[in-house]
């Protein structure tokens, strides 16, 4: 066993959760950011299906190297479970994003930086979700 993997086993979860939460929070900015320039050429609706996958990416790199460095499962499972896991977030972050800048926003009198607040909720909502999703699904075996 690796030093990594001894360290990673000593690592509660509550602290396992934190580095979830950092390197989860850096793949929101990248979904964020990337969203903006996405719009830039395609409506905003299609800027979020290309910005999650952005964002995936760079999730699954640094859970991978991170977060769940014991798991069970060889790469390629854990990116298909990976991927399945965020079938569901992409659907509540678009849910969340377009129901918030296109219907509840503008109910609210909320006018400026619409797109961009609705999009940053829609990247938070999933947080929770899809870190149970990936401890008991994509890197099965992460204590």
């Amino acid at each position: 066993m690796t030093r990594m993997h001894m360290l990673a086993k000593r690592i509660p979860v509550s602290r396992r959760f934190a580095l979830f939460l950092v390197t989860g929070g850096f793949a929101a900015a990248v979904n964020w950011g990337s969203r903006i320039v996405y719009n830039l050429w395609v409506p905003y609706s299609a800027a979020i299906i290309l910005a999650f996958f952005t964002g995936m990416i760079t999730a699954f790199a640094l859970a991978k190297l991170f977060v769940f460095t014991e798991s069970t499962h060889s790469t390629a499972k854990s990116a298909f479970f990976f991927t399945m896991v965020n079938v569901v977030a992409i659907a509540q972050t678009w849910l969340v994003s377009v129901g918030l800048a296109y219907y509840v926003f503008p109910r609210l009198g909320i006018v400026s930086h619409v797109r961009e607040l609705a999009h940053l909720f829609g990247v938070a909502i999933p947080v929770f979700t899809s870190y149970i999703g990936h401890k008991k699904w994509s890197f099965k075996g992460s204590t």
